[in-house]
């Protein structure tokens, strides 16, 4: 079954609560999405069904490898499009941000990996 895009922004969520603290637990995805405890709690729920994550009896997220790598992706996603829309085109960092996080989700791969070999070369040109 396809993760909607909601369910990839709960994973990013996850990483990035993680990479930054360490420890995440539900409470934690919902002050930083600014949702309601019941929508974070029902989310969970699915991404645990769908072998994303794991919770710890201490009521710890933990992503499976799976979550790792789904998480990843679209993280990875994220962070090139910021970058391409606010470096390369100047787009403001406010917007650069929000259009990222509309774009990361629909982005085929194939045009994913054609923009981040343009923003390599184009790096390359600015500091070589």
């Amino acid at each position: 079954m396809p993760l909607r895009e909601s369910g990839e922004d709960y994973l990013e969520t996850i990483l990035i609560l993680q990479q930054r603290t360490g420890y995440v637990r539900s409470i934690d995805v919902a002050t930083e999405l600014g949702y309601s405890k019941p929508s974070i709690s029902r989310a969970m729920g699915i991404l645990r069904a769908e072998g994303f994550l794991t919770v710890g009896k201490d009521g710890q997220l933990i992503l499976t490898e799976a979550g790792k790598k789904r998480a990843g992706e679209v993280y990875e996603r994220h962070l090139l499009l910021t970058r391409f829309l606010g470096e390369v085109l100047g787009v403001s960092a406010e917007n650069a941000e929000e259009d990222a996080c509309k774009i990361e989700h629909v982005i085929s791969q194939e045009t994913f990996e054609k923009l981040r070999s343009f923003v390599d070369k184009a790096e390359s040109g600015i500091g070589g």
